[in-house]
């Protein structure tokens, strides 16, 4: 028997790979948002209401950054989300959409990150952590060179792993539409 103190746990949630897309052929930031609402819908992930509110808080609060591969945050309130986890889609061009902080600027992401998350106390603690790989340009450069959606999960959830901190590490990755797990 251990003397060792046991570590506490992880106090926060995992926060699921719910939607992945690899290659998202979009025509403007409008075009991917309602694609990946549509994804989590069909997942039972959100309410009807969510694809409205997250294209009304995008339009109020735009989400693109200048990270080093301009990425996008884009995320609705939590009373939109039944699942919490995160949809991830890499684009197959680059998609302006508002410049975070600017009322006239806008980015050319090439990533889209998408918390869906419903306790508003830890949105902010999960934009934060999730800020950790979004500034890692290798890290963001290696989702983005994922061939299909199979290869973008697994990239995604090792790196997030990195960034992430768990106690014992993410859930095994799977294959299919299955939300799959990431300590967040």
């Amino acid at each position: 028997m251990s003397t060792e103190p046991t570590p506490p746990a992880d106090p926060r949630p995992p926060l699921r790979l719910n939607v992945v897309v690899a290659h998202l052929d979009a025509s403007d930031d409008g075009d991917v948002l309602r694609s990946l609402a549509g994804r989590l819908l069909d997942q039972g992930a959100v309410t009807d209401a969510f694809p409205a509110a997250l294209l009304a808080r995008e339009r109020t609060y735009p989400t693109g950054l200048p990270t080093p591969v301009p990425t996008a945050i884009p995320h609705a309130d939590p009373q939109h989300v039944l699942v919490p986890g995160l949809a991830l889609a890499t684009l197959a061009r680059p998609v302006p959409f508002g410049e975070m902080g600017s009322s006239a600027g806008t980015v050319e992401v090439r990533l889209v990150a998408m918390p869906l998350l419903t306790d508003a106390r830890e949105h902010l603690a999960a934009l934060q952590r999730l800020m950790g790989l979004l500034r890692d340009e290798s890290a963001v450069a290696d989702l983005l060179a994922a061939e299909d959606d199979e290869d973008l999960r697994g990239r995604a959830a090792r790196r997030l792993a990195e960034v992430l901190p768990t106690g014992e590490g993410p859930e095994p990755v799977g294959r299919g539409d299955d939300a799959q797990g990431v300590e967040a």
